[in-house]
């Protein structure tokens, strides 16, 4: 049985510190790193998207473009909001492919009435490893206008309930070129 909210896969970054866009990277033997999680997620949920600065993926996706010149997850979640008829979603960053369902599965089972259910680890908050709800758009639009992009400020604003997960590695982020290449030999070992 597949989850019966929308998941929108956050892949609008810059790249800087891997020096090249990492969501077009080979992974797991597909194409790149945003065709593996668009299909792994699709087994899971009933609709998946890309929320990115424009179409730049070589399979087909659904995709939210995200119309401001800014980079930011804060753009992306009004974005979603804006184009995207659902009164919640699954926020997940494009660059994390360990989040498995054991994860999203803890997460929307604690999705009461809250703004935004969200992971948090030993290391911090992982603001792009969660749900979202339509009730958090005013707030977002808000601080857009106040140039505050920091989720986390947007998470203090708002009803957020924090999900606590013990292991970290789950949450590990494709951030630099080592940490793609250790993301590669896990998948190749098995130690996902």
């Amino acid at each position: 049985m597949k989850f019966d909210m929308p998941v929108v896969l956050f892949a609008g970054g810059r790249s800087s510190r891997m020096g090249k866009d990492k969501t077009l990277l080979p992974f797991a033997g597909y194409g790149s790193l945003s065709e593996f999680q668009y299909v792994r997620l699709g087994k899971l949920f009933d609709r998946v998207y890309i929320s990115a600065k424009n179409n730049k993926f070589d399979f087909q996706a659904n995709i939210i473009e995200d119309r401001h010149e800014i980079s930011s997850p804060l753009v992306g979640i009004i974005s979603v909001f804006e184009q995207l008829d659902a009164d919640e979603v699954f926020i997940l960053s494009v660059d994390a492919p360990f989040v498995d369902e054991k994860v999203i599965n803890m997460l929307i089972q604690n999705r009461e009435n809250h703004a935004a259910i969200i992971a948090r680890t030993q290391s911090g908050k992982q603001p792009l490893c969660g749900i979202y709800r339509r009730s958090i758009l005013p707030v977002a639009q808000e601080n857009f206008k106040a140039d505050d992009h920091r989720i986390g400020n947007l998470l203090n604003k708002v009803d957020t309930k924090f999900i606590f997960f013990e292991e970290d590695a789950a949450f590990s982020n494709l951030n630099r070129p080592h940490e793609y290449e250790e993301a590669l030999q896990r998948i190749k070992e098995g130690t996902s």
